[in-house]
């Protein structure tokens, strides 16, 4: 059935090639007996519209119908042969054993008599691979992994990014000094286009084993191998950002990094002009230079650990370093002696000699391997020493960040917190979001729905459609998901209007905006926190305590959360230390800074300001024992890197 189908297929397509150009060039000949003469020219161009012309003009508009349709059908079969010729390079081919095995087998199908039996056969004795071929000649299955502008990363990968990415907010956490201006602009930046792609895109996927942490991804012969093809300078940025990752998220893994200056100038330029150190990269001018930064009992150390060195290097290796026992050099020079591996751009892999494919490698160009640096690259400033610093000082408020996008539309004024409630539609984004109409939760079908919400009532300007897909689905083009939002939008208003005849969403100058009328929690704290700073009324900062009802949109990591959320927390925190500031019973002022710990229970500065109160009400062993159970939160979230703050 599919052989005729395609038989006709193929008799269609040569017809539809061969017949219009027989046609036109049977019926057209005579229009057209040869190229025009000068005088057939200058008669054209005096009198342009006869009957000769016209007809020479649809004789050439055919023409160039057929050529244009030629074409198309030319590039889609070409485009099949290539995707088959593909497909066939990677079909894995049996080795010399398998070869054998089948020779035999065959054989003896062939020459032994069928005997009838009414017993069932015997279950087939199973036999493993090792008997019959080589472990390298295994046929690879499709690796997992995640697309991203500028390359391809395996899932075991993506998940110690986004672990990468969680550490980076959580030391922003913890060195922020509430009650104090603000002197660090980066503190609240969000993270690389990369790093917010990877996040999306496993953002439900459960995490890889806890057996895979430290291992190496694509594992490396014993002495090392060479890179060639199209992808090779994008493997070798991939094999290091893995390694890396792979180091930051196992504390127990000290196996070193270590990449030659002339690769690293290659591979990242820009990373090699920067002076802000990478933890467990180091560089060397030369090969020989890396013996002396490689454990002295690498051979059985990596054995047992399973975690050998990585040596990146552009020049030349030889294949068992000598000075260089147990470490997995790749180099990218073409004339080292070592096994070579063949990489396309898209990270499929073949070995050179055997023509086997290997595993499927991470892939990055230097902009996407760039921006996974940036969540690996720290300052190497320790924390402020609270001993050191100013007390706490009520914050120039007029200097507080609160989320706006400028733009051409006049934000939506909030109410103020002393004005009744009375509207009927709520949206609450502190802690688990909801959107209420009558005092009635309204189940939004759609988890992107849900987003928008939210990503409107942080942005009460409004957004145009390309911001509102950049922050969804970051990483894909905006062409792609477009239709996907317009779905998402008239779902969420089919839903609403079937409870209410109120707007929710409003699309005003190419931008979508929330309707002003309704009710935002986070509005209200905004505008109370603005309140407070101009006015500096009495109870004002408690009233913006008491607005914070929990994170914002608690529970959910969408890529594009965690710089409003740190800058809602922020305000919060600094609310509680003004207040606690100003108070003359220390007792309030410890129980308004513990109720601050609870809300960011990683920061430094606050455990430092509580232990400090014990101390002066006479409980230092309660003091100790709050600096004690943070340094333990810190160690397990993997940030006790930094020095640590003591009870005084």
């Amino acid at each position: 059935m599919n052989g005729g189908r395609r038989l006709a297929g193929a008799t269609v397509v040569l017809a539809v090639l061969a017949v219009p150009p027989w046609l036109l060039t049977t019926l057209t000949r005579a229009h057209l007996p040869g190229w025009p003469t000068s005088a057939q020219l200058r008669d054209w161009l005096t009198d342009p519209l006869t009957p000769a012309t016209l007809t020479t003009g649809l004789i050439a508009v055919a023409w160039l119908l057929w050529l244009g349709m030629a074409y198309t059908i030319t590039v889609t079969a070409a485009r099949r042969l290539r995707a088959g010729a593909r497909w066939v390079r990677h079909l894995p081919l049996p080795t010399p054993w398998q070869a054998a095995a089948t020779s035999i087998a065959g054989a003896a199908a062939l020459t032994t008599a069928h005997t009838p039996s009414t017993h069932p056969p015997n279950p087939p004795t199973p036999v493993t691979a090792d008997k019959l071929q080589h472990p390298s000649a295994t046929p690879q299955t499709e690796q997992r992994g995640v697309v991203v502008p500028g390359g391809w990363i395996p899932d075991d990968t993506a998940h110690h990014i986004a672990a990468a990415a969680a550490l980076v907010w959580l030391r922003r956490r913890r060195a922020h000094q509430p009650g104090q201006p603000d002197t660090d602009a980066t503190q609240l930046t969000p993270l690389p286009a990369t790093v917010t792609a990877v996040q999306a895109a496993i953002a439900d996927q459960p995490p890889p084993p806890a057996a895979t942490t430290g291992a190496m991804q694509a594992p490396l012969p014993p002495a090392g191998i060479r890179l060639a093809g199209d992808g090779a300078d994008h493997a070798a940025r991939g094999l290091l950002i893995t390694r890396l990752l792979a180091a930051l998220r196992d504390p127990t893994d000290t196996t070193p990094v270590i990449v030659t200056s002339n690769a690293l100038t290659r591979l990242l330029p820009s990373v090699a002009e920067s002076v802000v150190p990478i933890p467990g990269l180091h560089v060397v001018e030369a090969l020989e230079q890396a013996a002396d930064l490689l454990p002295a009992s690498s051979p059985s150390s990596t054995a047992d650990h399973g975690i050998p060195s990585l040596v990146l290097t552009a020049e030349p290796a030889t294949a068992a370093p000598p000075n260089l026992p147990g470490a997995r050099v790749v180099t990218l020079d073409a004339a080292a002696p070592l096994p070579t591996w063949r990489v396309d751009r898209h990270g499929h892999t073949v070995d050179h000699q055997n023509g086997q494919p290997r595993p499927r490698m991470c892939v990055l160009d230097s902009t996407a391997a760039a921006d996974l640096l940036a969540v690996l690259a720290q300052p190497t400033t320790a924390a402020p020493d609270p001993a050191a610093s100013a007390p706490a000082r009520p914050i120039n408020r007029a200097q507080a960040k609160i989320p706006r996008q400028v733009n051409r539309i006049s934000p939506p004024t909030p109410q103020r917190p002393t004005e009744a409630a009375a509207t009927a539609v709520q949206l609450r984004v502190l802690g688990r979001p909801a959107l209420l109409i009558d005092s009635k939760e309204v189940t939004i079908r759609r988890s992107a729905a849900l987003q928008i919400l939210v990503f409107l009532a942080v942005h009460p300007d409004g957004a145009t459609t390309t911001q509102l897909v950049h922050a969804l689905w970051p990483g894909l083009p905006a062409h792609t998901v477009t239709g996907r939002l317009y779905t998402t939008l008239s779902d969420l208003r089919s839903t609403i209007r079937a409870t209410t005849a109120d707007q929710v969403v409003v699309h005003t100058e190419d931008r979508y905006h929330l309707d002003p009328c309704i009710d935002v929690d986070l509005w209200r704290l905004q505008a109370a926190a603005h309140h407070s700073a101009t006015t500096d009324a009495p109870g004002g900062w408690q009233t913006v305590m008491d607005a914070y009802t929990g994170d914002l949109a608690a529970g959910h990591t969408w890529p594009w959360i965690d710089p409003p959320r740190e800058a809602t927390r922020r305000l919060v925190l600094d609310a509680h230390t003004t207040v606690a500031a100003a108070q003359t019973d220390p007792h309030e002022r410890l129980r308004l800074l513990q109720s601050a710990i609870r809300i960011d229970p990683y920061n430094q500065q606050l455990h430092q300001l509580a232990a400090d109160q014990l101390n002066a009400i006479g409980d230092s062993a309660a003091a100790a024992d709050l600096l004690h159970t943070h340094r333990q939160r810190l160690r397990l979230a993997g940030i006790l890197d930094q020095p640590m703050i003591t009870a005084r």
